[in-house]
């Protein structure tokens, strides 16, 4: 059975060399999607399906599906050693964010300023991401303990997500902002953990609970930025 060692119980440069390649996973999340988004959109009819899904009580399937497929994917990365394992989670949570991207990008592409909002609201969700990482990694501050308010604020953001679709309400701007509140504070969990929690065999696992937090917050973002137009 193999050891695996906890960062910290690492010297500082293996420690900082874990971090390297945790964010260059991120990135490389970042650019996979922005690939498979690219080859989604341009299929007219993955496009057409996607937007069928946003239809009134269809939604619920959109939504069902997306957190069956990030669950499933989340197991098989963060609690597995094994890389491949790692890798293929990672990647199905990819193409999962991909898919539910379709409907918000496709409307965003076809919008006259809605390129530029896309651009905009990119610029500056990987500005928050990098400045709470930063918060949590010069600092050291362990963030565990916000695990218990994420799950709570989840739950309820879940149903509130439901409701709106049961009864037919928009949940609004107030919504969005308290979302990226939410994402906010889970980015902080996830680089705590990122400190704190993981092993050296685990860099994908990390990346993952990173990219999930990163695309969480560009959703919101992203839909405040569609919202004033």
């Amino acid at each position: 059975m193999e050891n695996y060692i906890q960062l910290n119980a690492l010297e500082e440069t293996d420690r900082i060399a874990f971090y390297k390649k945790t964010y260059a996973h991120v990135a490389y999340g970042v650019l996979a999607f922005v690939i498979v988004e690219y080859f989604m959109l341009s299929s007219e009819t993955l496009v057409n399906f996607a937007l069928s899904l946003t239809q009134g009580k269809m939604w619920f399937l959109m939504l069902g599906g997306f957190m069956l497929a990030t669950s499933f994917a989340e197991r098989m990365a963060i609690k597995s050693h094994d890389r491949n394992k790692q890798y293929l989670g990672y990647f199905i949570y990819i193409v999962a964010e991909a898919f539910i991207f379709i409907p918000m990008l496709y409307i965003a592409m076809n919008m006259a300023e809605g390129p530029d909002l896309i651009k905009q609201a990119a610029v500056l969700t990987l500005s928050l991401f990098t400045g709470l990482s930063a918060v949590v990694l010069f600092t050291g501050k362990d963030f565990s303990f916000m695990k218990r308010f994420l799950t709570i604020g989840f739950f309820i953001a879940i149903g509130l997500i439901v409701a709106g679709l049961l009864f037919g309400f928009n949940l609004g701007l107030w919504f969005s902002v308290g979302m990226i509140v939410l994402a906010a504070g889970s980015i902080l969990y996830q680089t705590s953990n990122l400190v704190h929690k993981y092993s050296t065999d685990q860099y994908v696992s990390a990346a993952l609970g990173l990219f999930a937090s990163l695309m969480l917050l560009f959703w919101y973002i992203l839909s405040i930025f569609l919202s004033r137009d």
